[in-house]
């Protein structure tokens, strides 16, 4: 497949740890879930999936710069970077394909008022909070409808 179909699903810090970590906050849903999940939706859209997860933000860095030359979109759950990175902010405000920031929980429903600012929002298309995991699968078909020349059975499913 053509780099322009590939999408990044891009997942920060203590992912890993989803359906452990405060499952009344993030759900009890796996990141091996959440993958099966975008799997599924990217192919129906007719995208090839590169969904990755690190604890560390250079390997966040190195893989916004992959998905720079011409990559269909970028899906990022930047988790607790959201309010402090200003080189997530940098590397995401050279793309030029669709970038969607999702959260699993509502930040500005959050006990923490920290928790409100995100950095990156300002260069990203689009946002989706509180939906679990259902925001990946939104944040794909979002990205779908915006790649040019989408598969015949991703545009009967839109």
């Amino acid at each position: 497949m053509s780099a322009e179909r590939r999408l990044f699903v891009l997942n920060g810090p203590n992912l890993n740890l989803l359906g452990r970590r405060e499952p009344d906050i993030y759900g009890t849903a796996t990141l091996a879930d959440v993958e099966q999940l975008c799997r599924t939706e990217a192919e129906t859209a007719g995208l090839e999936l590169v969904f990755r997860q690190s604890n560390a933000e250079h390997a966040l860095l190195e893989w916004i710069h992959e998905a720079f030359e011409g990559a269909a979109g970028i899906i990022i759950n930047p988790a607790a970077f959201t309010h402090g990175s200003h080189a997530l902010y940098d590397a995401l405000k050279i793309c030029t394909c669709p970038i969607i920031e999702v959260h699993l929980s509502n930040p500005h429903a959050r006990s923490e008022a920290w928790r409100a600012t995100s950095l990156i929002s300002p260069v990203v298309t689009g946002i989706i909070t509180g939906l679990g995991v259902e925001g990946y699968r939104l944040a794909i078909r979002a990205i779908a409808r915006r790649t040019p020349a989408r598969t015949a059975a991703a545009a009967e499913a839109a």
